[in-house]
């Protein structure tokens, strides 16, 4: 949980809950179980089990507390889908989200499966983004279970970037998320696959968002594309914040 993120397309982060399982070859190098482990060293209470799943009862209403409106990542540090999340406790985080609608929040998943399945259950608003990760061909079909959903904005984060994603169906999705995976043992990302999205994305006119090249040193690979930053936002992002 905390203000001014460091991930570039989101302003807070809040996590009722934490840990996760790896299901498909974006999880290799999962930046998020780096962090638990490093967290769990430091003695965070949150993260007494390192990176097993667990539920806080404390955090999950936290975003009623901050009035201030914000962006706000929900689960970073896991996934809500998970299965072995109680279906109760999802139905009490899509509360809270509807309850506390000055903000806005990006929830991001790789169980597109679970997701399809609850959607008609959950309380879908405006101001409630669900978005799937797509990290090569493979796993294109969560596009299309995400795309079935009641969610009034739909985004894909393509990251980490392991392979080109050539004819994506984007109808029906208000934004994209590209960029390469970064830290230990990052696996690189050609630069043919990242223009091929952009391109598809200016075609189709969904916003672009590329996040970086990554790379053993993230920083200095930088996130240029072509001499210059692609920060484009779904159009109901800016109607939200007026």
């Amino acid at each position: 949980m905390g203000f001014n993120s460091s991930i570039e397309w989101t302003e807070s982060t809040w996590n009722p809950l934490t840990g996760c399982t790896k299901i498909s070859p974006g999880c290799k190098h999962c930046y998020a179980e780096r962090m638990a482990l490093r967290l769990q060293a430091m003695g965070q209470p949150n993260y007494a089990n390192g990176f097993k799943l667990a539920l806080h009862e404390s955090a999950l209403e936290l975003p009623l507390k901050w009035k201030k409106p914000q962006t706000i990542f929900v689960n970073s540090m896991s996934d809500l889908f998970h299965k072995d999340v109680p279906e109760e406790f999802i139905l009490r985080t899509f509360d809270v989200m509807r309850r506390a609608d000055w903000h806005r929040y990006q929830v991001l998943t790789k169980r597109s499966d679970r997701l399809l399945q609850l959607s008609p259950m959950l309380p879908w608003k405006p101001h409630i983004w669900m978005g799937v990760s797509v990290e090569n061909l493979k796993y294109k079909f969560r596009i299309d279970h995400l795309r079935e959903t009641g969610a009034a904005v739909k985004f894909l984060s393509l990251e980490p970037l392991l392979g080109p994603l050539p004819g994506l169906d984007l109808r029906g999705i208000d934004w994209v998320i590209a960029g390469g995976e970064s830290g230990p043992g990052a696996r690189p990302m050609d630069r043919a696959w990242v223009l091929d999205i952009r391109d598809q994305c200016v075609e189709a006119g969904v916003p672009f968002f590329f996040k970086q090249w990554g790379g053993t040193r993230k920083k200095k690979a930088g996130r240029e594309l072509d001499g210059r930053t692609w920060d484009q936002m779904p159009a109901l992002a800016e109607a939200l914040s007026v």
